[in-house]
């Protein structure tokens, strides 16, 4: 289940990523959903303001410095991996 928090600080960060606009650069499709219990492997995301909820802490940086590029989509359907990435998995 990935709960995620956004932490200000890059040395706290559990995973480096960045958002892109292509889908095709995204390595990572995600949905954000609106409960805990929709929050279901590595694509779907439930954004929590505590960190003591969450699964993974996220530093959102430039494509550059980013583990894992993401792109936002609305459906569930289409969210989930699109390239090999050794973080898959670490979401949750």
């Amino acid at each position: 289940m990935a709960r995620i928090f956004q932490t200000p600080t890059m040395g706290e960060a559990h995973i480096r990523v960045a958002v892109v606009t292509e889908r095709a650069q995204a390595d990572l499709l995600v949905c954000r959903v609106s409960s805990w219990g929709q929050a279901n492997g590595d694509a779907r995301w439930f954004i929590t303001r505590e960190k003591q909820d969450a699964t993974c802490w996220l530093f959102f940086t430039s494509i550059g410095m980013a583990q894992v590029k993401i792109c936002f989509v609305d459906n569930q359907g289409e969210a989930g991996w699109q390239k090999l990435n050794p973080f898959k998995g670490r979401f949750g």
